[in-house]
């Protein structure tokens, strides 16, 4: 419960608490976190561009080594690859979602619940487990191969259905937010002027999702262009920017036309963030004081065809994840289909048991540290006026993650870190660095939901709070953390699950002691172990799941102990219009 007892009778203290002091504290905390994104983003990224004009032995050479990427047919074909993989990937994932999104948010088809929750499977599974389980499907010893009409499946046809996969249900997220926002009164309008159905949906539902398609566009985008696990297993000899980063650094050695890769492949990131920051601006509320929420009306035609599409996709998903689970008990694929846990043993040292251990220690360190560093910083944005150029720095920086992709961040983190001049180079090869990638990696959408939930309290709370002379710590953890608490418990388990399926952001950061589970599986698919590998994919997968049932019976009991408030309150609206 909220303790709002703080406001009354509160006795003043003996001291005069000036505004001055509340300003301090403020600046305090404001340049606290600056320094944080300075040592952390700004600085690692920095070293990134210096290393990029340098050559091996730190002599600056200006562009040199960009020219020499030009001239590299290989190296240049990879951007074209990168670029024509995600927007195909693009366009097929926006269509596939919006139709789905759009059968659960305007008809009427049953078991809407049953599809939501298997359409969004693949949020708890790393991006490699969809092309593992192509491989079965339709590798070279695959069921379905004949499918293929003699093309392979390592290539850009497995990179993109595997792309597709993976990145459909934060697309249908998107889409879903969007098209639950509509006014009834433009649809029956429409009725009126006996507009057709297809008509009414090409002028009144796409207008009004438009922005909802631009974001998603731009966010699956940046997700399959910058993606590393889904190339690595199944793009075979089809070269992309995020391959080709990993082959000049850790095969060749080359740090310096790796660095100058990573800024090519920041690029199109920073291009499409920019792009996607100025479409939202330019939204406009699609709802009003006076709008009559949307609600849909049964037709059986649209519903039996709707219906049958999201069993359809459905369907695929369920198989995806099936066939990964199949080949990790097999014995032999596709020799002996016998079931056995074998390839549960991880016989390869250093990528079985103890890389599973390390990706949950990392993904429990996430949560919890990421979700206090993260609300706090929220706060901090939105709550204090302090010094408004100092927010204004701050709020930059918190954007800024959304457009670096994790394989350039990792990448940077080794220049910057691994330095001898850096003073903090000692976090450098320990769990620690990994979860201050994993945090700054996945940082801005965390933070824009604690914004979401921030803005909805009116400001009066913290101007009463001054007014009255009450520390603002006290009215942080009085106030502002029981109404915000459903929002943190989503932070945090958001950080545990993309902690734990992550590949990208921790690929050039871990070692020996450190090794993930993410990226055990790709070095055992590496080693042809792909059982071995599709095994621990689906342990990733099983622990996501547990971890997601836990928290949401967890959240719902304390939640009903702490949010009762919001119920009662409910109530008595509920009471006020009755009467």
């Amino acid at each position: 419960m909220i303790d709002l007892s703080i406001f009354k009778n509160f006795k003043l203290p003996e001291f005069r608490r000036s505004k001055d002091l509340s300003d301090r504290v403020g600046q305090f905390m404001l340049a606290s976190y600056i320094l944080f994104f300075l040592l952390f983003l700004v600085f690692p990224l920095g070293t990134l561009i210096m290393k990029s004009v340098q050559d091996q032995k730190g002599n600056f050479v200006g562009l040199k080594n960009y020219l020499l990427y030009l001239q590299e047919p290989a190296l240049f074909q990879s951007f074209f690859n990168s670029l024509f993989i995600a927007i195909a990937s693009t366009i097929i994932v926006v269509l596939l979602a919006f139709s789905f999104a759009y059968a659960l948010t305007r008809t009427c088809i049953p078991f809407k619940g049953f599809f939501r929750v298997i359409a969004l499977i693949p949020l708890l599974s790393p991006s490699i487990l969809a092309a593992i389980a192509l491989v079965y499907w339709f590798g070279n010893k695959g069921i379905l191969k004949a499918l293929l009409f003699g093309n392979s499946i390592y290539g850009p046809i497995g990179i993109i259905f595997a792309s597709v996969y993976w990145t459909f249900p934060h697309a249908l997220m998107i889409l879903s937010t969007s098209l639950s926002l509509s006014d009834s009164r433009l649809y029956e309008a429409a009725e009126v002027l006996k507009t057709s159905r297809l008509r009414a949906f090409l002028t009144i539902t796409i207008p009004g999702a438009r922005y909802g398609i631009i974001s998603t566009s731009f966010v699956i985008f940046t997700l399959v262009f910058t993606d590393f696990g889904v190339p690595k297993v199944i793009g075979g000899n089809y070269n992309m920017l995020a391959t080709d980063i990993y082959k000049e650094v850790v095969g060749m050695q080359n740090f310096q036309m790796g660095a100058v890769i990573s800024l090519v492949l920041l690029l199109p990131s920073l291009i499409a963030f920019f792009i996607d920051q100025y479409s939202r601006k330019k939204q406009i509320s699609l709802l009003t004081s006076r709008s009559v929420v949307f609600k849909p009306k049964k037709s059986f035609a649209v519903d039996s065809l709707m219906l049958s599409y999201c069993a359809f996709i459905t369907l695929i998903i369920l198989l995806m994840i099936g066939m990964a689970q199949f080949g990790a008990l097999v014995k032999y694929w596709p020799y002996d289909l016998s079931f056995t846990l074998k390839h549960y043993q991880f016989e390869v040292a250093g990528l079985g048991w103890e890389s599973f251990y390390n990706s949950i220690r990392l993904a429990f360190y996430t949560a919890i540290f990421g979700t206090v560093i993260i609300f706090v910083g929220s706060y901090i944005v939105e709550k204090l006026r302090s010094d408004e150029r100092l927010r204004g720095i701050l709020q930059l920086f918190t954007l800024m993650p959304m457009s670096v992709p994790g394989l350039v961040l990792g990448l940077a983190y080794i220049f910057y870190f691994n330095a001898e001049d850096n003073p903090i180079n000692f976090i450098y090869a320990t769990m620690t660095i990994l979860v201050i990638n994993t945090i700054v990696h996945f940082y801005t959408v965390s933070h824009l939901t604690g914004v979401t939930a921030l803005k909805q309290m009116d400001k009066e709370f913290e101007s009463v709070s001054l007014s009255l002379k009450i520390p603002l710590y006290k009215m942080f953890w009085k106030v502002t953390l029981p109404v915000c608490l459903p929002t943190i418990f989503d932070i945090s388990i958001y950080l545990f699950v993309n902690a734990m399926t992550t590949v990208s952001g921790v690929i050039f950061l871990y070692t020996y002691n450190t090794t993930l589970a993410s990226v055990s599986a790709i070095h055992l698919d590496e080693q042809g172990d792909v059982a071995a590998a599709a095994a621990m994919a689906m342990l990733i997968v099983y622990v996501s799941v547990l971890v997601r049932i836990i928290h949401t019976v967890f959240t719902k009991g304390v939640l009903r102990r702490t949010q009762a408030w919001r119920q009662d309150s409910l109530t008595a609206v509920e009471e006020v219009r009755k009467a």
